[in-house]
């Protein structure tokens, strides 16, 4: 990393050799105007009002604007002759808490790393004396031409150092907060504190610039020649008329989403039901309203039922007529047979009766 700055920290008699390197960078996507007719790049020059000429950048230097309008020059050597301790020294002034800075104090984070091997030993003691105290410095020190306020922290096995506003530089909140005098019911603070449990903590390294992905999509899109994803259709949140209503309605979603995050292979047999649920409720106005549609629904399963039985009345019906036929056809059977004997038997006797006449006449 690149120091931007190189002087001393100075800790009571002592002094740390070190260099200052930016802690943080911007990952955002940074874009170029250009003339919307025909896509070229606009530029700015510099441009010296006097001689309308455009000038370089070695020509250029700072310069003080007085009430009158009129510029006082001041060079790099002017500010480097300061008549102040912390031109190239981050000068440690006290030793207090962290929780003793605002946050709305905090600026831009550098890294102090140490300036060669005689800096290890003093750079390590200052190190480990914030460790055991559980206390950040508070120093003084000058840069880009001015004069300001800095936390040093350890971070790792390093110290880093937090830009601070000056206390006269943070504004009250003054007409920020609402108006009037709004009551807090206790049962609203146990649904906030349940809702606020509920979401628990996470981690911030898993956080991620949403926006500055959606914008490479978009410019990858557009350069491949292709049409750039469109944006989801979000529901617009309604308005709350119950707070009560809509902290639990919270606390309900974020439960169920932190069981869907912590089970997710049944994360479909859990929504399976809901659906379910969903569905009878919307039948069951149907189903109480309409008679009709129930009373034939249970003629034609009535029906469906009672043709079998006709079937089988049926078929019993037939079964016993061709039994009475059969019955009916045996016994004129029989009887013809029985008539038919009795003739037999009738005309045999006349025979025999003839021929037993006949042999007495001849006798």
């Amino acid at each position: 990393m690149r120091s931007i700055w190189n002087g001393a920290i100075s800790f009571g008699l002592v002094s740390i050799p070190i260099k200052l390197v930016n802690a943080t960078e911007s990952h955002a996507v940074s874009f170029r105007q250009i003339h919307t007719e025909d896509g070229g790049r606009i530029r700015y020059r510099k441009v010296c009002e006097l001689e309308d000429r455009e000038v370089t950048q070695a020509e250029i230097g700072k310069a003080y604007e007085d009430a009158d309008g009129s510029m006082i020059p001041i060079t790099d050597e002017d500010l480097s002759q300061l008549p102040i301790p912390t031109a190239r020294t981050i000068e440690i002034v006290a030793f207090v808490p962290e929780d003793r800075i605002d946050p709305l104090q905090m600026g831009s984070a550098y890294y102090l790393a140490a300036s060669g091997a005689p800096a290890a030993k003093p750079y390590t003691l200052l190190r480990e004396a914030l460790k055991r105290s559980n206390r950040v410095a508070i120093a003084k020190f000058a840069l880009r031409g001015r004069e300001r306020l800095g936390m040093l922290r350890v971070v790792g096995d390093a110290i880093a150092m937090h830009g601070l506003l000056w206390p006269d530089e943070v504004r009250a909140p003054e007409g920020v907060a609402p108006e009037g005098g709004v009551t807090v019911r206790d049962q609203e603070l146990d649904l906030a504190d349940a809702l606020m449990d509920t979401l628990g903590e996470i981690d911030l390294d898993d956080l991620h610039d949403e926006y500055r992905e959606a914008v490479e999509e978009v410019v990858a899109a557009k350069a491949a020649g292709e049409r750039p994803p469109e944006a989801r259709e979000e529901a617009a949140p309604g308005k709350v008329l119950d707070l009560m209503a809509a902290l639990e309605n919270s606390v309900r979603a974020a439960r169920e989403s932190r069981d869907g995050e912590e089970t997710a292979p049944a994360e479909e047999a859990e929504v399976r039901p809901l659906q379910q649920r969903k569905t009878s409720s919307r039948r069951a106005p149907k189903e109480t309203g309409g008679k009709k549609s129930t009373s034939t629904a249970a003629k034609k399963t009535a029906a469906k039922k009672a043709e079998p039985k006709k079937s089988t009345a049926k078929s019993r019906t037939s079964t016993s007529a061709s039994a009475k036929k059969t019955a009916a056809k045996g016994a004129a059977k029989k009887a013809a047979g029985r008539s038919a004997a009795k003739e037999t038997a009738k005309s045999t006797g006349r025979r025999t009766a003839k021929k037993t006449a006949s042999r007495r006449r001849s006798a």
